[in-house]
């Protein structure tokens, strides 16, 4: 009579790429991070049925055989959160590559392991705090100059409260040092300058905010016209060449956020080596301190394992969320999450799961919800305000925004930056098209901007009201012909092409106007708008556009986005004020001849 052996170890019966099926794992619990084979692969328990666990592998499966020991390590999936975050550059489970570079070379090999922070470096703490005082979770105990930008702040980790035993004297310390010792209700707990958070759970907060504050870009089409508000979500959806990586590079590099994150997820190993070779030798433009100084990259490209590309983005929104809680404004963008929804639909697929449309599995619109919600405006534990903006880029097929990621998607943000084909075609960038663009912030913001111009909301809808007329007038132009036109419509045209080439167009190489202050934005939305303004009112009195066109104020109102930086306002208030006088001569000389039939009403 034969027995049946219990297993007591637990081992891999089935590879599928990687995903590995386990038995024995009486013990482990759902997202359990386990180690498996000889070389201690990382990895996570995903499903569990018995003793039968499903296990989701961050690294390269090759060579890895049934039979193979796994072993459970007690604790979900976490990242390290602690001074030396900023100025890294991660793969998806936080194992940091420079230093990976300097032990393995080129190439990561399987089971590397090394620490996310430096535990040798020295830090110096400055206590805030005194023994005898009552803190709770979230309250700051200690600060670190982390960077000449950042200062880091050490605070009591979430659930814990109650009085300060002994806290460090001002001085040098590592990470592991033990820096205060606070007495709770289940007795001391000592504390380090470190955190430990599971990536897929939200850290907590007090409240979330209503959102006022713009995130300013430095891009006119996006703060003029698409604003995001700070802890806002946003799209960037587009098809092939399009711009989606280059546009999330100037947002990444000059918005007004105090930490950024850049989550290369799945994007292609050149546009990562572009960004993890230009953001070092960048400057910020508010201090003139290297950007790398305030910055977070994460590097998980498309021919690193799929897996670690899933979680990739979770471990970028943890440590937003860390630096969000020092009462920081954060910004992170993930590009692209059609990678990520790939990755997605692989690991749905090897865990046998039913899918849904185009084969993404049902989960899908949960998962998109789960990353997008963890931004907003938010009071932090310590009574701060703060803020986690997000902006995500999605990949369409042939730019088809009918798509799921993109349909799913769009019922999570509020901000949506459609990119167009023709645009990138035809070098117009950023190549965001303005009549399928939209921005629920913009009424959200107007009190801050009507702060910096009065009359911001008039510029912004007769803008926006003008390019939608000039688009139907295109629909006639291309059936008859301009020539068919009255000259009060050929103005509209005339005007449009203006405001795409001398404000929406933007250069990210230009000195002048790869980074355009709100103030630069309005003065140069206001000069295009003085010009239309009048022309309409000289064509109703009888004046040809051929004259308004041949003004000589004409061609500098164009270049005026790259002739002045954004500290001559005055040259742009001069230039306005060309426009003004060159229109009055105009309007006087067509009186005098008596082709006038009236005074214009803006002249």
């Amino acid at each position: 009579m034969s027995t049946v052996t219990k297993i007591t170890e637990p081992v891999a019966t089935r590879i599928s790429g990687p995903i590995v099926t386990a038995i024995g794992m009486y013990t482990a619990e759902m997202y359990e991070v386990v180690q498996v084979g000889e070389l201690g692969l990382v990895g996570e328990v995903v499903r569990l049925v018995g003793d039968q666990a499903t296990i989701q592998v961050y690294e390269d499966t090759t060579m890895l055989k049934p039979g193979a020991p796994v072993k459970c390590t007690g604790a979900p999936l976490s990242v390290w959160l602690g001074p030396g975050l900023v100025g890294n550059i991660y793969d998806g489970i936080q194992r940091p590559l420079p230093g990976i570079q300097a032990r393995s070379g080129a190439w990561i090999r399987r089971g590397e392991k090394v620490d996310p922070l430096t535990t040798e470096k020295r830090w110096t703490f400055e206590p805030l705090i005194k023994p005898g005082e009552n803190v709770m979770d979230g309250q700051a105990i200690g600060r670190v100059v982390e960077t000449p930008l950042v200062n880091h702040i050490i605070m009591v980790p979430p659930e814990i409260s109650g009085t300060v035993r002994s806290i460090a004297e001002k001085g040098e310390y590592t990470i592991l040092d033990t820096i205060a010792v606070i007495d709770t209700e289940n007795g001391p707990r000592e504390l380090t300058m470190i955190q430990h958070w599971p990536v897929r759970v939200p850290r907590p907060i007090q409240e979330r905010l209503r959102i006022v504050e713009p995130l300013i870009t430095g891009q006119r089409i996006i703060d003029t016209f698409f604003p995001i508000g700070k802890g806002g979500a946003a799209a960037i959806p587009g098809g092939f060449g399009t711009g989606k990586t280059i546009t999330q590079h100037q947002l990444a590099k000059w918005s007004d956020a105090d930490i950024i994150v850049f989550i290369g997820c799945g994007e292609r190993g050149n546009e990562m080596t572009e960004v993890l070779r230009e953001f070092p030798e960048l400057t910020d433009p508010r201090s003139g301190r290297p950007l790398m100084e305030r910055t977070i990259l994460i590097a998980n490209t498309s021919n690193m394992p799929v897996a670690a590309r899933e979680v990739s983005i979770y471990t970028g929104i943890t440590m937003a969320e860390y630096y969000r809680d020092m009462g920081l404004n954060v910004a992170v963008f993930a590009d692209s999450t059609s990678r990520w929804a790939e990755a997605l639909r692989e690991l749905a697929a090897r865990l046998e799961e039913m899918p849904a449309e185009e084969g993404f599995p049902a989960s899908l619109p949960t998962r998109l919800a789960q990353f997008y919600e963890r931004g907003g405006a938010v009071t932090t534990l310590a009574g701060d305000s703060a803020s986690v903006s997000i902006v995500g880029a999605v990949s369409p097929p042939g730019g088809d925004f009918s798509e799921p990621v993109t349909q799913h998607t769009r019922r999570f943000i509020r901000c949506f930056w459609a990119l167009d084909t023709e645009l990138a075609n035809a070098r117009h960038y950023p190549s965001i098209h303005w009549l399928h663009s939209y921005s629920e912030y913009a009424e959200d913001v107007n009190p801050w901007w009507l702060k910096q111009a009065s009359d911001w909301v008039e510029l912004r809808t007769e803008a926006l009201t003008l390019l939608q007329r000039e688009d139907r007038l295109q629909q006639i132009v291309k059936l008859v012909g301009p020539d068919v036109l009255p000259d009060s419509q050929r103005l509209i045209l005339f005007i449009a092409e203006i405001m795409k080439d001398g404000f929406l167009a933007q250069s990210a190489f230009d000195e002048n106007d790869m980074y355009c202050a709100p103030e630069k934005q309005v003065a140069l939305m206001r000069i295009i708008l003085t010009l239309y303004r009048r022309g309409r009112d000289l064509i109703q009195g009888g004046v040809p556009l051929a004259r308004i066109r041949s003004l000589s104020c004409v061609p500098h109102i164009i270049r005026a986005k790259t002739a002045f930086s954004n500290k001559e306002l005055d040259k742009i208030k001069e230039l306005e004020q060309r426009v003004i006088e060159e229109t009055e001569v105009l309007a006087k000389e067509y009186m005098k001849e008596g082709t006038l039939s009236w005074t214009p009403i803006s002249i």
